[in-house]
Parts: structure tokens; C-alpha cells; sequence
């Protein structure tokens, strides 16, 4: 079966006053998160001007790759961090955006990325279990609006997604998961979760067939998923798709 969703193309339109990939890094909270156990979990923090005037804003989590692992809190913002404050800032639109940085030799969660399909682990991952208290604290300490709560990851950071919405059904506001896979035999909890998810048919480092798998499934319990095929593309399907503003467009107005 031959998988075309909405084809958004390699030459998208550019964002009108990007922030430059340097300038990220300066506008970024450095913020260490430390557990009960005294586990630690570097992750960065991007708080848009003109957040305490607001009532609330939406927050979105965004799961880096696996390349991007590490201790230096500031690989994780390679890709796509820098299009969405630039969306936000063009917008106007306060959005508050974590992005935490995966431990080096630790995933988001603990399954094999080369094999057909998973079964979702029976617990989150320790990065992932930190990473869920981290937004908790968020949410308490900041104005977030509940209902816009979103999560958005690629390769290593899309088997996190697929693994976030499934763990956790009703906490977000909508998905984008990029070349990553989920279990497809739980598809029947994300049903009603919006999701946007993209894969390059010729990916060599996550097989096309784990999106696929996902969206059929999800389709087959009833759920309404889009789903978008780069054809011709490798593992990057990322950059075209966050420097497309529809698909943040999309994402931010979901609501719960």
C-alpha cells in the first residue's frame, strides 16, 4: 500500500524573521532538573517576552534524536528549535517550549529502534519519567494553559512521542511525531489524540513502516490521524516540515 498524505514539499516557504541557530542558545534557559532519587536531567527553557501579562500560553515539549544525547544541555536544540520561537515570535504568540537533553547511552524509551514493531514498555524510561515531572513542574510554577499542552519529537524523539501519548492519552493537546514508531496494538488509547505524523519513504535509520503501522492502526480504532510521506526522502523529514507554518499552525491550535 502506497502512503501520500499532504505533501508539503522540500521547497517550503521560509518564516520571515528566523532566529538565527546561534541565537537560540542565548535565548534558552540553561535549567538542570534533579529527581527524588538525585537523578539529574539537563533540559533547556525558552520563556517568550511578555510572559506574565499573559493569562495562560501553550507549552510544547520537543524530544531531540538520538545524535543530539549528551551532558552538554545545548545539542538538543540543533533542529527545529530555532523555527518554533521564530513562529512564535512572527506570531505573537507566547508559547512556552521545553526541550530537554536525553542522558549519553539512555533513550526516551527503551525499545529497539531497527526492529518492525515494539510492545510499549510496562515503564517509562528514566529520561522519560524526569521529562513528564519536568513539564509538571512547569505547569505549576507558569501561566500553561492546560488544554495546550503539546509533544513533538524526531527519530529517537518520535518512538519518545508515540510512547508519550500512549503512556498518557489524555495530557495532550495534539502530536507530531517524526521517523519514529509506537505500538500499534494500543492504538485504540490515542484515538482521539490530533496527530500529525511524518516519515521519508526512504528512510534507512527507522523503517517507514513504523509511522505507517500507526496511522493504520490508529484508523482502524476509529481515530482521525494525518499523516504525511515525504517521497524520496531519507531520515531528515524534519527540517521541511518545521520550516512549513502550516504544520505549527496546526499544532498550536489544538486544544483539549
Amino acid at each position: 500500500m502506497k502512503y501520500r498524505g499532504m505533501m508539503l514539499g522540500l521547497s517550503v516557504l521560509l518564516l520571515a524573521g528566523s532566529v538565527h541557530a546561534q541565537d537560540v542558545e542565548a535565548i534558552m534557559r540553561y535549567e538542570v532538573y534533579k529527581d527524588a532519587s538525585g537523578a539529574e536531567l539537563n533540559y533547556r527553557l525558552y520563556l517568550p517576552d511578555g510572559i506574565d501579562n499573559v493569562k495562560k500560553c501553550p507549552l510544547l515539549l520537543f524530544l531531540h534524536g538520538a545524535g543530539e544525547r549528551g551532558s552538554d544541555n545545548k545539542k538538543q536544540l540543533k533542529h527545529c528549535i530555532k523555527d518554533v520561537v521564530s513562529y512564535s515570535q512572527n506570531k505573537k504568540e507566547p508559547i512556552i517550549v521545553v526541550v530537554p537533553q536525553c542522558p549519553e547511552n539512555m533513550k526516551w524509551v527503551d525499545v529497539d529502534w531497527s526492529a518492525g514493531s515494539n510492545a510499549m514498555p510496562e515503564s517509562p524510561s528514566v529520561s522519560m519519567k524526569m521529562t513528564k515531572e519536568v513539564v509538571e513542574g512547569l505547569v505549576k510554577k507558569h501561566k500553561v494553559d492546560k488544554n495546550r499542552i503539546y509533544i513533538a519529537g524526531l527519530s529517537m524523539g518520535g518512538y519518545g512521542t508515540w510512547d508519550a501519548i500512549q503512556r498518557w492519552p489524555d495530557y495532550f493537546a495534539a502530536a507530531l511525531p517524526l521517523c519514529g514508531g509506537g505500538d500499534d496494538k494500543m492504538a485504540d488509547r490515542i484515538r482521539n489524540v490530533p496527530i500529525w505524523a511524518f516519515h521519508g519513504d526512504k528512510d534507512t535509520a527507522v523503517k517507514v513502516e513504523r509511522s505507517r503501522a500507526m496511522i493504520d492502526a490508529i484508523k482502524k480504532n476509529g481515530g482521525n490521524p494525518k499523516y504525511t510521506e515525504y517521497p524520496g526522502v531519507g531520515h531528515d523529514c524534519w527540517t521541511a516540515t518545521f520550516k512549513n507554518p502550516e504544520v505549527l499552525d496546526w499544532l498550536f491550535t489544538q486544544k483539549k
